[in-house]
């Protein structure tokens, strides 16, 4: 288990009675963790503190419905993830179309075959330039597509937890993956990183 996540049940049962010192510890131990996620979801540093404090207020509001069948963790991502969504609303509608497809018929033969097959993201991840590279292209892409990236290659969640986060199906899940990957890869070829 991750140790940025306390998943101590002395600790729940401490935030259930309101304890100010589980109240402390709740916070110390996840706003960290949910500001890097904030950032990497393309929030700034304000609207990052914002939604860490909304998403933590939520959850102290909300703990008498916090039923333990998924970790404090699973919980806080996903009120801050809904918290994400309400601020872009606010913000934007996002675009309907995806024009994603055409990159997507770009990259097959006639006859269905790679004409040029997807990076190994996982690679390049561990290259501090692509790294780098991967960060900003990630802010170019949907916001659904780059919380599912961000959750599964970057925070390392399991599908389900994802799923279950992002109020999606395990399929929906595979399709913003491979897309946040193609729309990743077209990007780091337009900044003249090559990928294989």
């Amino acid at each position: 288990m991750n140790s940025r996540w306390p998943e101590d049940r002395d600790l729940l049962d401490s935030l259930r009675r309101r304890d100010p010192s589980g109240v402390e510890a709740a916070v110390d131990g996840h706003a960290r963790a949910l500001f890097s996620i904030a950032r990497a979801l393309g929030f700034d540093s304000d609207q990052s503190e914002d939604l860490v404090q909304e998403t933590l207020a939520t959850f102290l509001e909300t703990l008498d419905r916090f039923e333990g069948r998924s970790s404090v963790r699973t919980w806080l991502v996903g009120i801050l993830y809904k918290k994400s969504l309400e601020r872009r609303r606010s913000l934007a509608r996002e675009s309907q179309m995806d024009p994603i497809e055409e990159v997507l018929e770009s990259r097959f033969s006639r006859f269905g075959r790679w004409a040029r097959p997807p990076a190994d993201i996982e690679r390049l991840l561990a290259s501090k330039r692509a790294g780098a590279a991967i960060m900003a292209c990630l802010e170019q892409i949907p916001v659904q597509q780059r919380a599912a990236f961000i959750l599964r290659e970057l925070e390392q969640l399991e599908t389900g937890e994802i799923c279950k986060i992002l109020g999606i199906s395990v399929t929906n899940l595979g399709v913003l993956i491979h897309r946040a990957r193609i729309r990743i890869r077209e990007c780091l070829e337009a900044k003249g990183i090559t990928t294989p």
